[in-house]
């Protein structure tokens, strides 16, 4: 798991790339729910659209397993986009151009990193290995 992970930079880059997750973050989980409150009629393929977007949204914000659902939200993203999959009525994503600017972010997250203020962090950061002293062996020698 460890490779998924270039960095966790901390101060300034850490709360840029905390911003980055927030926007993109978000912007999944309200394309998300237009799918699963925008249609009438639901569909199998706009339910599925609605969960895998709301939850790369969340777990994007939370910053866990952050390169993977990055590179989730954005095929999902550009797929709305390109019609490989309806819209909602309502969308986000009314042109090219704003659904090509959050996979354009999630890309640059999945390459990044999710920084020191995530769940990624807590799990698989930077630790500190302390190796004890043998308290049986004698420093003298003869």
């Amino acid at each position: 798991m460890q490779r998924l992970f270039s960095t966790f930079p901390g101060g300034l880059p850490g709360i840029g790339l905390l911003l980055l997750r927030a926007a993109a973050g978000m912007t999944g989980m309200t394309q998300g729910a237009l799918y699963l409150t925008g249609r009438s009629v639901p569909n199998i393929e706009a339910w599925a659209m609605g969960v895998g977007l709301a939850a790369c949204g969340a777990f994007l914000l939370a910053g866990f397993v952050t390169p993977l659902v990055s590179a989730a939200l954005a095929l999902g993203s550009l797929a709305t986009a390109f019609s490989w999959i309806s819209p909602p009525e309502r969308s986000i994503f009314s042109s090219v151009l704003p659904a090509i600017l959050v996979a354009s972010i999630a890309v640059a997250i999945a390459m990044l990193g999710p920084g020191t203020f995530s769940v990624d962090f807590r799990l698989f950061g930077r630790r500190e290995i302390i190796i004890p002293r043998n308290p049986g062996s004698t420093s003298s020698r003869v």
